[in-house]
């Protein structure tokens, strides 16, 4: 074809009778909808209009060819089908992603962002490998979709995109060069078709018809009739049909050759041809007469139109008005305007003809056009809002100034903007725009409006990045002019980093002409120097002259200059000046306070290397303090004496002793290794004698000091103080005591303690970890039936036991195997089943088989076994009752286990099972005898968790025959039976075995994976070893070239079709039915039927989200297996971690999590977090931090609070008895400036749940203090809505008593009753804060709440209670309640008694909402 075009005009090619026009001196035909709606078009490849202006005369000698020429379009095609299913599968899954993003954006806005666009585009780049569907949508992006692009920088990213994705290894076939012909169209790039069908030629793609149309459509566009004439011609050989696209593009051909008689005649020869004129071809034809500013013609068109029946559009008139603003003739644009309809979607279409009209230059127009947007049609009826869009567009366009203030008055005039201004300056800051935003806030300050050091921040970020001194200067001219000082945060962070020091600093400001006297830029220097210069800081600081400056404003900084300054008198008349001035604590503390707390940070901030490298100097500066009469209170004292037993150093406990106030060293002196709580004991005990002497109620203090003594484990005086006050003595205090008594083995005291807690009062109840620990008490001590009857107890009250509590009862029972023996343990076990507090479980089984196996009688452990499989369908301990029988010799008593065990579990279960008892036992022979049983396959799950068994407790010899035994399993996978060996290398840091690991590995012709050669390599190089391989980079590190694809794997030869069957295993992975699934996968594995990557992915999801691990990691296997290049993804990879974790595999979890990353994927929020709180669990402070460190590493936002990992942190301290370490974590954040509002209700929860009352003890008393010390009341509200929510309500009363101003924390404690108002069974908890604060609120929100509450419930007396109780109190009851209440009442078969809001549901609950933050603001204010 291409050399057809080419020879066309040498000979003369005369083209189709059916294009000769009678009348007309050329021939031609129209261009089809090559985009439909609004000039930016909407929906692409829909229709096509075209618009553009007049092109240039372009010579009809020789052919045009375009500057810049058609870019190299030639692709490999022959390898078009090699890249593989696994490949082809997240390319799908990454398709799907990037058509949802923008189709979202076309379907609400009929238009896409470039930062959209780009950041689809850098994702796709990124993933590798893309799909020729995501090339077929970035490019069919590139053209009218971007309206606020201009053409050429459409055009620009068109073949940026072609030639990115062509390197990556798209294939491209016709409908990639349609599309590409689509955007020159669109963009009205020139180019030279003969060339583009060469290309396409050399790469070996055919032309179809569209392509043919298309370059029609491009010849047209330049007026070369002459050529759209060879390949119409041409069409007409190919019998290809003639469509409208095809008319009217030869009408806007005619046009612009200045043959505007032909261009109307083509519809003449449309209609002769059986081909009748559509609204597109009209509107081609209106658009021709636009360009000529015949506006009689137009009119014309349009009755002819009308009187066709063809009804013309809006979006039909915003071409033709497009055309007219291009083509210069404006005057004609308010006739057009008036002919709009303001159809529905009028208001998505016109906004992107405004910014296309602005992006052409024609603001003008566009901004009538804006005038003409109906309001109540708008995304958003509030009208300060209209116009945004238009505005910011000028500014990011560059529109000039005088336009822009002139369209901002006007809208202001109109009342279509409430703010234009200040929005526009806005955007000029957002854009970085520095003339412009200085005019606008000088117009700002003379309309006496505010401008703030702020506004400034976004036009310093550039220069201060680019260390540019000049342009951070230029800024702060500009800010002097208008008479705005910078403040200290702007200052500190965006100006004077950009200087190589202060004075440099001042002097080039001073050389520019900026004063540098203000207050502000004193403070600054103070921070700067505070690190560098302390003799300038004190100069400075103890100048009178000096301004108010916060302490925590330059903390760290004085502290870091303290911690290398070897001057100790100067620093200690900085900190004299610091403890006496009051200009230095202008916040809620006083200077005593945060100077001391200064002096805790510092030695705190210090490792205990350098504290005992400075050991002296630290001396010398306790003694300067002490000297200069500074003091600090006992609790900062033992705060830094804990420190300095931390790093070794308790001689200078001695030296900060003497800092501590006068009256209370005595204290300290006295009992030196006095704990906090003895202190809060004394204070109790005094409490109880004024009580006692002004014959007051004594239980909440009582029960406090009981706790106190709990926590100091002091059970005689605990007992002296409940015999000196028995009457007072409350059911919590009974409780702590019962709890003491048991962590003291002093069963008859806690016997005696139960019983007069009964005889007080008989319906109370301990909570069921008390429970638990009461009965493991009696049965070590041989006190069975009375712990029988406390679990009768448990039953009838009605005890819930959770998974907690679970754990704890087979902790219990295992316990009690020690002592108690089969017997006790059986009577316990059959008690909980039989009255069903607890489900049987292999865990909660297993202790009665290792009561057997303890006693050695590996019979009854047998007999027990089996005896729980009839019964309950477990089979606990079998590995070790295998391995007992092994070691035993008891051949008779194995065979019968072993025949049981193929009966119930299958006879491949039953020979692992075997195996791995050989293994355990040494006796490798008969582990291979059992290996080479015929028919036996590899079982991955099974493998694994021997694998893992080995590694968890260091078994090399026994993992190794075990991989060395399987050499000849089938379907064993060798890499992941090396790399068990080689992660239990690494766990034991032997490099020789992991390196005659890789030697046999290569005797094995094993091909390792990537990650097992990072594994090795890591060994080697940790222990200074050299590599003897390369190691593989990950696709992104190392560019893959073009041409090489990845292959699929050879698939077995099948007459069916694997289509149907996986549409058929999704829909069963949708439905959760991953059994079926399961199954349905392994009957095509079996007749090799070959399905792509999707099914296993979607599979192994689902039995992930069953809980079915080992099933999952089977299809795994076997996914890997058929295709090499087979990931999982990244919903799969997050679930895999979730579930390791859930299992208590955190370090497996966190490999799954690496491994994750290496392949570019992002893990879900649940998945860190789930990993986290298992690292938590096993107390395993570095594998959190191994966490933190890679979610760090990862550049995208989770949305993960921080304090996932602090609670977690301080979870796994807690759970390694390290309360302290915990309760110091939570003070270094609740004292620092931003840790006022972060929670630690996660971390009471789960040690309120765990019942750890010396954990709770000390973290309350932390709580308690900070809210005292520093009025940060997040911990200790935490901790009361937290006793609230597990209905410890006496618990939460005396909390309040200890700290009042809970109570006044009224948004928090509404946003407890809002959440708990959420689900149903909540009321209760909600009463009981009424109880304790009853106004915190005002009633009619409170209310709503309440009836939410009753009608979640569906409890309709109480409903009608509160709606009593509210028409009696002159309340007005709000809609929304009414509503739900007569939701109620017609659930209830009744009829409410009175009118049911007509509204729905959302629309009350925005009202109340409203309602709310109009009351709000006011108090706010």
């Amino acid at each position: 074809m291409a050399a057809l075009l080419r020879s066309a005009r040498l000979l003369k090619f005369s083209p189709s009778a059916l294009l000769q026009i009678p009348g007309s001196r050329r021939s031609g035909a129209p261009l089809g909808r090559l985009y439909s709606g609004a000039v930016g078009g909407r929906r692409a490849g829909v229709c096509c209009r075209q618009v553009g202006p007049v092109c240039d005369s372009v010579s009809r000698c020789v052919w045009p060819y375009a500057a810049g020429c058609v870019r190299n379009y030639a692709v490999a095609t022959e390898q078009r089908d090699e890249t593989s299913v696994a490949v082809r599968s997240k390319q799908a899954q990454q398709f799907d992603w990037a058509l949802t993003k923008l189709d979202s954006s076309v379907r609400r806005t009929g238009r896409i962002t470039k930062t959209l666009f780009l950041r689809i585009f850098h994702d796709i780049c990124r993933a590798g490998y893309p799909s020729g569907n995501q090339a077929l949508l970035l490019l069919r992006s590139c053209g009218s979709l971007l309206p606020e692009v201009p053409v050429e920088e459409r055009n620009e990213l068109a073949h940026r995109v072609w030639d990115k994705l062509q390197e990556l290894g798209a294939q491209y076939d016709v409908s990639h060069y349609n599309a590409m012909l689509k955007v020159y169209l669109q963009n009205e790039y020139k180019f030279s078709p003969t060339d583009f069908l060469a290309k396409m030629e050399a790469a070996n793609v055919q032309p179809n018809r569209v392509t043919y149309q298309r370059l029609i459509a491009a010849y047209c566009q330049n007026g070369d009739i002459e050529g759209a004439s060879t390949i119409l011609g041409f069409m007409k050989s190919k019998d290809l049909p003639i469509t409208e696209a095809v008319f009217s593009s030869l009408v806007t051909g005619h046009a612009r050759t200045g043959d505007i008689e032909s261009a109307a005649n083509i519809l003449s020869v449309m209609r002769g041809a059986g081909v009748e004129p559509s609204p597109d071809t009209y509107v081609t034809l209106l658009n021709a007469y636009a360009e000529k500013g015949d506006l009689e013609s137009m009119k014309k068109t349009l009755e002819e139109a009308e009187s066709a029946d063809c009804s013309l559009m809006d979006r039909d008139i915003m071409q033709v008005i497009f055309t007219l603003a291009k083509a210069g003739q404006q005057q004609h644009i308010p006739e057009m305007i008036e002919r709009l309809r303001l159809e529905r979607g009028y208001i998505p279409d016109a906004m992107n003809l405004c910014l296309s009209l602005v992006t052409h230059g024609q603001e003008d127009v566009a901004f009538n056009l804006l005038k003409t947007f109906p309001t109540s049609q708008s995304d958003n009826s509030d009208l300060s809002n209209l116009g945004n869009f238009f505005l910011r567009h000028c500014v990011n366009i560059g529109t000039s100034l005088e336009k822009i203030l002139r369209y901002c008055k006007e809208l202001q005039e109109l009342n279509l903007h409430t703010a234009p201004l200040t929005f526009t300056l806005s955007c000029a800051l957002e854009a970085k725009k520095l003339e412009t935003s200085l005019e606008l806030m000088k117009l700002l300050k003379e309309q006496n409006l505010p401008v703030r050091p702020h506004y400034f921040w976004p036009l310093l970020t550039q220069p201060l990045k680019e260390n540019n001194v000049a342009g951070v200067v230029e800024v702060m001219r500009g800010m002097e002019q208008l008479g705005v000082s910078p403040d200290l945060e702007t200052l500190s962070t965006y100006i004077l980093h950009v200087f190589p020091s202060v004075e440099a600093a001042r002097q080039a400001l001073q050389d520019s002409g900026l004063s540098v006297d203000s207050e502000a830029f004193m403070c600054t220097e103070v921070r700067l120097l505070a690190a560098t210069d302390l003799a300038k800081v004190y100069a400075l600081l103890s100048d009178p002259s000096f301004p108010p400056l916060d302490l925590s404003f330059f903390r760290s900084s004085l502290i870091q200059g303290f911690k290398t300054s070897s001057d100790v008198e100067l620093m200690g008349k900085i900190t004299e000046l610091l403890y006496k001035d009051e200009r230095f604590s202008t916040g809620n503390s006083n200077p005593t306070e945060a100077m001391a707390y200064f002096l805790y940070n510092l030695i705190d901030s210090m490792s205990a290397a350098q504290v005992q490298a400075q050991e002296g100097k630290l001396r010398s500066f306790i003694n300067q303090l002490q000297t200069r009469n500074i003091t600090i209170s006992v609790n900062i004292y033992r705060g830094i004496k804990n420190l300095l037993e931390s790093y070794h150093c308790p001689d200078l406990t001695t030296d900060v002793i003497t800092l501590v106030d006068p009256k209370d060293r005595d204290l300290v002196a006295a009992a030196p290794r006095a704990s906090g709580g003895e202190n809060r004991l004394l204070a109790l005990e005094n409490k109880l004698a004024e009580l006692k002497a002004e014959n007051k109620p004594l239980g909440s203090i009582l029960k406090q000091a009981i706790q106190a003594l709990s926590a100091e484990e002091n059970l005689q005086r605990a007992l002296e103080l409940k015999q000196q006050h028995e009457r007072d003595m409350t059911a919590g205090a009974y409780a702590t005591l019962i709890n003491l008594c048991c962590r003291h083995n002093n069963v008859e005291e806690a016997l005696n303690l139960k019983r007069e807690m009964s005889r007080k009062d008989s319906s109370v109840a301990l909570d069921a970890n008390k429970y638990i620990v009461l009965i493991k008490a009696l049965s070590v001590n041989d006190k069975v039936e009375e712990a029988v009857d406390i679990l009768k107890e448990m039953k009838e009250k009605n005890v819930v036991l959770n998974d907690n509590h679970l754990t704890s009862l087979f902790h219990m029972l295992s316990a009690v195997v020690a002592t108690g023996g089969v017997a006790t343990v059986r009577r316990l076990q059959d008690t909980i089943f039989t009255l069903g507090l607890a489900k049987p479980t292999a865990n909660l089984c297993s202790p009665v088989v290792s009561a057997y196996l303890d006693s050695k009688d590996v019979s009854g452990a047998l007999d027990a076994a089996l005896e729980f499989q009839k019964l309950y369908n477990h089979l606990p301990r079998i590995h070790d009752i295998i391995v007992a029988l092994v070691e035993k010799g008891d051949a008779e008593l194995l065979q019968k286990a072993m025949d049981f065990f193929s009966q119930g579990r299958g006879e491949m279960m039953m020979l692992y099972d075997l195996f791995f008892a050989f293994l355990q036992t040494g006796r490798y022979r008969e582990a291979r005898k059992i290996i080479e049983t015929p028919g036996l396959r590899a079982k991955p799950g099974r493998l694994q968790w021997f694998g893992e068994k080995c590694i968890l407790s260091n078994q090399m010899e026994a993992l190794e025959q075990m991989v060395e035994i399987t050499a000849k399993l089938f379907e064993c996978d060798r890499d992941e039976m090396y790399s068990y060996l080689l992660r239990l290398c690494k766990e034991t840091n032997d490099w020789k075995k992991a390196e005659a690991v890789w030697t046999k590995m290569q005797e094995e012709n094993v091909i390792p994976r990537e990650r097992t050669l990072r594994l090795l390599a890591d060994i080697l190089k940790s222990n200074g070893q050299k590599v003897p391989f390369e190691v593989p980079q990950t696709w992104y590190e190392q560019p893959t070239p073009p041409t090489q694809q990845v292959k699929s794997p050879p698939v077995p030869p099948s007459a069916e079709s694997g289509a149907d069957y996986q549409g058929r295993l999704l829909a069963l992975c949708k439905k959760a039915k991953a059994k079926e699934a399961l199954e349905m996968l392994k009957y095509l594995d079996k007749k090799g039927v070959a399905i792509g990557p999707l099914p296993y992915d979607h599979l192994i999801r689902a039995l992930l989200a069953q809980g079915l691990f080992e099933d999952a990691m089977g299809v795994k296997k076997m996914a890997e297996s058929r295709l090499p290049s087979f990931k999982l993804s990244d919903i799969a990879s997050s679930l895999l971690i979730i579930t390791h974790s859930k299992r208590g595999q955190p370090k497996e979890a966190l490999e799954s999590l690496k491994a994750m990353l290496q392949l570019d994927h992002v893990p879900s929020t649940l998945a860190i977090t789930k990993l986290v709180q298992a690292f938590g669990n096993h107390g395993d402070v570095a594998g959190i931090q191994e966490v933190e460190s890679v979610v760090k590493r990862l550049g995208t936002n989770l949305n993960l609070s921080s304090m996932v990992f602090v609670n977690n942190t301080a979870m796994a301290h807690i759970n390694n008895g390290d309360v302290e370490s915990a309760v110091e974590l939570y003070d270094e954040i609740y004292t620092s400036p931003n840790g006022s509002n972060l929670s630690m209700s996660f971390v009471f929860r789960k040690v309120l749940e765990a019942g750890n009352d010396k954990a709770l003890d000390k973290l309350s008393a932390m709580a308690e203090r900070i809210a005292n010390h520093f009025a940060c009341y997040r911990p200790a509200l935490d901790l009361f809505l937290q006793l609230l929510d597990m209905d410890k309500v006496d618990d939460a009363k005396f909390m309040l008593a200890r700290c009042n101003s809970l109570a006044e924390q009224k948004e928090a404690l509404l946003s407890f009753v809002s959440q708990r108002a959420q689900r149903p069974g909540q009321i209760g908890k909600i009463n009981n804060l009424l109880s304790l604060v009853p106004d915190f609120t005002e009633k009619e929100f409170l209310y709503t709440y309440l009836m939410k509450c009753h009608v979640l419930d569906k409890d309709l007396p109480s409903a009608k209670a509160l709606y009593e109780q509210m028409q009696k109190e002159g309340i007005v009851v709000d809609e929304l309640s009414l509503k739900r209440l007569a939701g109620l009442y017609r659930s209830q078969g009744e009829t409410a008694p009175f009118a049911e809001p007509p509204e729905s549901f959302r629309f009350y609950a925005e009202k109340l909402k409203e309602k709310a933050s109009k009351l709000q603001a006011p108090a706010e204010e």
